[in-house]
């Protein structure tokens, strides 16, 4: 606020609190000087919801003492925090190489976000409770593979339609636990070790049925788990 942004404030508050007339021209002069040294940098509005007059209004209203400028500063200050910390800095428009232009429009767009001259920019949220269509078809149907392309797949994924087959029967996911016979680890599927004469590993096939320890292990944790419970 300029020096006549200031006495116009201060008539403001005279009208609104008598307490802080000064009658004495010295002491208003002197008023003046204090009020424009301390709310120099403090604009009088801004056009995104910030108004010096409002902040004064209601400290008069709420506070029984007189208001002094850092009652002006202090919201100030918590409305430009406030605005910083919601914004975030889009791409500027400008040569990424060029270093010194590309700080010098992140730091244009900051102040103006700051001193309340532009919106604070922020991430697109979901602002909508409704949900996608697509998403809702999803939760029914349990998984975005048509069950006629299940079925041609299967002939091609032996493992996982196996899998998919004993979970449907209810039966355990033997796949849910570490294969002790081939080491398979938990979500890989069990493999088909040969070995050479020499006693060497010769491959690792991938097997359709897991090994039959490793469904007798996960029957063994599932049988646990509602004993556990």
């Amino acid at each position: 606020m300029d020096r006549r942004e200031i006495a116009a404030l201060l008539a403001y508050i005279g009208r609104l609190d008598p307490r802080t007339i000064r009658t004495d021209q010295g002491e208003a002069r002197d008023q003046l000087a204090q009020w424009h040294e301390l709310l120099g940098d403090v604009p009088m509005a801004t056009p995104h919801g910030w108004d010096a007059r409002v902040v004064a209004r209601q400290h008069i209203r709420i506070s029984p003492y007189p208001i002094l400028p850092a009652d002006v500063a202090r919201p100030w200050e918590g409305y430009r925090r406030d605005r910083l910390g919601r914004h975030t800095d889009p791409t500027p428009a400008v040569d990424p190489d060029d270093q010194a232009a590309w700080t010098a429009a992140l730091v244009s767009t900051r102040r103006a976000v700051a001193t309340g001259s532009a919106q604070p920019a922020q991430y697109r949220a979901i602002t909508s409770g409704q949900l996608d269509p697509d998403l809702a078809r999803l939760r029914e149907v349990g998984s975005c593979i048509p069950p006629a392309a299940r079925a041609a797949l299967a002939c091609y994924r032996p493992a996982r339609a196996t899998r998919e087959a004993a979970l449907a029967q209810g039966q355990p996911d033997a796949l849910a636990v570490r294969c002790d016979w081939c080491l398979a680890p938990a979500g890989e599927p069990c493999r088909r070790r040969r070995v050479g004469l020499d006693g060497g590993a010769r491959g690792t096939a991938p097997r359709a049925t897991p090994h039959p320890s490793r469904a007798d292990l996960a029957a063994a944790q599932q049988a646990q788990q509602p004993a556990l419970a």
